[in-house]
C-alpha cells in the first residue's frame, strides 16, 4: 500500500543493491530481490523485463501481481489498478487481488467498483473482516465526503503552497512556544542523499520554515549538517521548550538491510548537537515517528516490537527521572492498535488526546487520521474516533499537529489536487459568527424606542445589557454552543418621539440556541412596549353591585366590551400584578372612578374603597409590597362619556355599556425608583455591557498560511 512509501523514508532502512540484469534468466529473480526489499522502483522495471522472458501462465499472473503490488506502493493508483485487472484476468489464485483492488479503486473515490471487489473478496474469503470493512469504509466515506453542516465540515484545509514541492514534504513538528517554526521533512532536490531505490526519489531531509511578522511561511532551508546526512532523516518532534529534538535517522550499509532508529539531540545556540541514539532501540527492529508530550515526560512511537497486535504498534516510553533517561516501550494497547498500520502518532497538550494515522481502523483510504481519548485511569479504552472530511481524503492523510490547544495547524496528505506525492496542508475551524439583533417599538404607533435595555442571559453564565439608542435597535454577538434568554426592561427614561413619560416593560420572553450549530446565523428578536400615560387601562376590574367587593363572575355572563371576554376581577388585577413583576422598580397608584347615578359623596367613597380593594388583594394576597402601591378614588369627577353623551344612546344596553366605561379602575406610576430593601442581594442579576469581541474570547485566530 501507497503508504509503506513514507514507512520505507520514515521507518524503513533500504539498501542500494547493484543489479546485474545483463543476464536474461536473472530478471525474474532480480526483481524479487528488489521487492522484498522495498526497492519498489526498481522491482517494476525488473519485473516487466521478467514478464517477456517467462513462460508458464501462473509466473506471469504473479508478476502481473507483483508489479501492481510494487505501483501501489509507490502511489501509482492508476498503473496499479491496471495491473491488478492483468492479474485478474490472468487468474492469479490469492483472492488477496480483490481486496488490494478495492483498495486503490477507493484512493481514487470510485466507491462503487471499490464495493464490487470487497464483495468479491467477501465471497472469496468469508472469514476476513477486512472485506466487509472495505464496503463499510466506501459508504463512510462517500457519506462524510457528502456530508453538509457538520462540525468536522467547518474545518478549513488549504495547502502550504510556500512550503510545499514537487517532491515529497511531510510529517511537520512545531519547532518553538509561539509555533513560529516548522521542521518538516522533505524529498526535494538540493538534499544531501542521492536517490532512494524504493520510489524513486531523493533521500528524504530535514528542512526548516520560519513565519514572519505578516504571516507568512519563509522559503524552506535545510537544517544543519550534523543533522542532516546521506541517509533518510524524517519524523521529528520538538519539545515544548524547543531545546530536545528527537527524530528519525535511517542507515545505510552495503549488503546490509539496517532498521530507522530514533535520536534525540539538544538545541546548541540556533542549532544542534550531534544526534544521540535513543536506548531502548535495537537495531535489529525499526523505530519511527516520534512525539512527545507536553510535560517532556512520555515519548511516544511506531514501532514493531514483539508483543504487538499485528502490523506497525503505536508504543511510549516513560522518562526515569533518576535514570534519566527514557524507559523500556510500552504498548499503548489494542483500542488504539490492529493487526494493520498505526502511525505517526501525537500528543495533544491536554496529555489526554493521541492522534494517529491507520490503515486498518474503518477510514476514507489508506492512512486515515483518529484520535482516542485516556479513560479516568489514563488508558486507551474506547474506540478511536475518524476526522472524517475534509481532515482525511482518499488518500493518506497523517502526521497532523495541533497549535497548543486551538483547532488549528497541520498535517500532510497526498490527496488528489497537490503540489507534491505528499504535501504540507494548513487546517483552522473558523469560529461560528452568531449575531442577536432586534429592534423595541411601541405597540400604539411602532415607533422605535430609546433607552429600553435588552438583557441577554447565557447558559454559560454570561449576563449582557444593551440600551437602545434612538432607532430602537440593538445586538448582541453570541457563542457557540450556548442557549441564551433575552428579555426588555424599562425605566423612567425609555422614550419615543411621541411617548415621553416612558413605556412599560411586559413578560415577552425570546428563548435561543446556538448548541448543534454548525453554520455561522443571525438570530432576530423584536419587542414591543407599552406606552406609559396619565391613566393607564388594564382588563376592567368588576365589583359587586354598589359596593368595593372584588367580583368574580362564574357565569360568563359578565363580559369586557372591548375584547367581549369573560370579566374576572382576579384576573385583571393578575394581570397588574405581572405588569408590577416585568417592571419591578415602578411605584403605582390605583385609581377607581365611578358613573354618575348616585350622590357625589357615595360615589367618592365608593370609588376610594374599591381602589382600596385591589391595593388590599394584591398585597394579602400577591404579596406585593405595600410600598410599591397607592390608592385614590376620584368618584364621578373624571368621567369618560358625559350624561348627554350616554342619553343619546338608542337602547338601554348601549346606555349601560357607556356608564360601564365611566366605572373604571387604572393606574399611573408615581415613581421608578423602587428598591426592594428586603431582597436578597444574591437575587438580582448582575448584567454588564458586551465588551467587542468578548463573545469569541475561545476563538481560533485563522493565520493565512499561503
Amino acid at each position: 500500500m501507497k503508504n509503506l512509501k513514507k514507512i520505507a523514508l520514515a521507518t524503513l532502512a533500504v539498501i542500494a543493491f547493484a543489479f546485474s540484469v545483463s543476464a536474461q534468466k536473472n530478471y525474474l529473480k532480480d526483481a524479487d530481490l528488489a521487492y522484498d526489499n522495498h526497492q519498489y522502483f526498481n522491482a517494476i522495471e525488473l519485473y516487466k523485463q521478467a514478464y517477456g522472458k517467462v513462460k508458464k501462465a501462473d509466473a506471469k499472473a504473479r508478476i502481473l501481481f507483483r508489479t501492481a503490488q510494487s505501483y501501489q506502493e509507490i502511489n501509482e493508483l492508476k498503473s496499479a489498478e491496471t495491473y491488478y485487472n492483468k492479474a485478474i484476468k490472468a487468474k492469479y489464485p490469492d483472492p488477496i487481488m480483490y481486496l488490494y483492488l478495492g483498495d486503490v479503486l477507493k484512493a481514487q473515490t470510485k466507491y462503487a467498483e471499490a464495493i464490487v471487489e470487497y464483495n468479491n473478496y467477501k465471497k472469496e474469503v468469508p472469514s476476513d473482516v477486512l472485506g466487509e470493512n472495505g464496503v463499510k469504509s466506501c459508504e463512510l466515506a462517500q457519506q462524510w465526503k457528502d456530508a453538509k453542516n457538520t462540525p468536522e465540515k467547518r474545518i478549513v484545509v488549504q495547502p502550504m503552497t510556500l512550503i510545499n514541492s514537487k517532491e515529497s514534504d511531510f510529517s511537520p513538528a512545531y519547532a518553538d512556544k509561539k509555533f513560529n517554526t516548522l521542521i518538516f521533512t522533505s524529498t526535494r532536490s538540493g538534499g544531501s542523499g542521492g536517490m532512494d531505490v524504493t520510489n524513486g526519489q531523493n533521500h528524504s531531509d530535514l528542512y526548516e520554515a520560519k513565519l514572519d511578522k505578516n504571516g507568512k511561511w519563509s522559503t524552506p532551508a535545510s537544517l544543519t549538517s550534523n543533522i542532516i546526512s546521506k541517509m533518510n532523516e524524517a519524523s521529528v518532534a520538538v519539545s515544548k521548550k524547543g531545546d530536545v529534538m528527537f527524530m528519525t535517522r535511517c542507515p545505510e550499509g552495503k549488503n546490509k538491510q539496517l532498521k530507522c532508529q530514533l535520536y534525540f539531540c539538544k538545541k546548541q545556540g540556533p542549532s544542534w548537537a550531534e544526534p544521540v541514539l535513543l536506548p531502548f532501540c535495537i537495531d535489529s527492529i525499526a523505530f519511527a515517528h516520534p512525539a512527545i508530550s507536553a510535560n517532556g515526560k512520555v515519548l511516544y512511537f511506531t514501532s514493531k516490537l514483539p508483543g504487538g497486535y499485528g502490523g506497525k504498534d503505536i508504543w511510549m516510553s516513560i522518562y526515569d527521572d533518576k535514570e534519566k533517561a527514557f524507559g523500556q516501550p510500552v504498548n499503548v494497547g489494542p483500542s488504539i492498535n490492529t493487526a494493520g498500520d498505526e502511525m505517526y502518532p501525537y500528543m495533544a497538550d491536554d496529555d489526554k488526546t493521541l492522534y494517529f494515522s491507520s490503515n486498518y481502523h474503518i477510514g476514507m483510504g489508506g492512512l486515515d487520521i483518529f484520535k482516542a481519548e485516556k479513560d479516568a485511569n489514563g488508558k486507551f479504552t474506547k474506540a478511536p474516533e475518524n476526522l472524517k472530511s475534509p481532515m482525511n481524503s482518499a488518500g493518506d492523510d497523517f502526521g497532523i499537529i495541533f497549535e497548543g490547544k486551538k483547532i488549528k495547524g497541520y498535517f500532510t496528505s497526498n490527496r488528489e489536487g497537490g503540489k507534491g506525492s505528499d504535501d504540507i496542508y494548513s487546517f483552522v475551524l473558523p469560529p461560528l459568527l452568531f449575531n442577536l439583533t432586534g429592534t423595541v417599538v411601541s405597540d400604539e404607533n411602532s415607533e422605535p424606542i430609546t433607552n429600553a435595555y435588552i438583557r441577554l442571559k447565557g447558559s454559560n453564565g454570561d449576563m449582557f445589557e444593551f440600551k437602545t439608542l434612538a432607532d430602537g435597535k440593538y445586538n448582541f454577538k453570541l457563542k457557540e454552543n450556548t442557549s441564551y434568554e433575552v428579555t426588555v426592561a424599562a425605566d423612567k427614561n425609555t422614550v419615543s418621539k411621541s411617548f415621553k413619560l416612558g413605556f412599560l416593560a411586559n413578560k415577552d420572553l425570546g428563548k435561543l440556541t446556538t448548541v448543534a450549530e454548525n453554520e455561522s446565523k443571525d438570530f432576530v428578536k423584536d419587542f414591543v412596549l407599552t406606552p406609559v400615560k396619565a391613566e393607564i387601562r388594564f382588563p376592567a376590574v368588576l365589583y359587586a353591585l354598589g359596593k368595593a367587593d372584588l367580583l368574580v363572575d362564574s357565569s360568563g355572563t359578565a363580559v369586557d366590551n372591548d375584547t367581549r371576554k369573560p370579566l374576572n376581577s382576579k384576573d385583571s388585577l393578575n394581570f397588574l400584578y405581572q405588569t408590577l413583576i416585568d417592571n419591578p422598580t415602578i411605584v403605582i397608584e390605583l385609581q377607581s372612578h365611578t358613573d354618575t347615578r348616585d350622590s357625589d359623596e357615595r360615589n367618592q367613597k365608593l370609588s376610594e374603597a374599591r381602589a382600596q380593594s385591589c391595593v388590599d388583594y394584591l398585597v394579602n394576597e400577591k404579596k406585593v409590597p405595600i410600598a410599591r402601591l397607592m390608592s385614590k378614588g376620584w368618584g364621578e369627577k373624571k368621567v369618560l362619556i358625559k350624561d348627554d353623551v350616554i342619553a343619546k344612546a338608542k337602547t338601554k344596553e348601549e346606555k349601560e355599556a357607556l356608564h360601564q366605561k365611566n366605572r373604571r379602575t387604572v393606574f399611573r406610576i408615581v415613581n421608578w425608583d423602587y428598591v426592594d430593601p428586603n431582597a436578597p442581594k444574591t437575587e438580582k442579576p448582575v448584567y454588564k455591557p458586551q465588551v467587542k469581541g468578548e463573545e469569541n474570547s475561545e476563538a481560533l485566530e485563522d493565520t493565512d498560511s499561503n
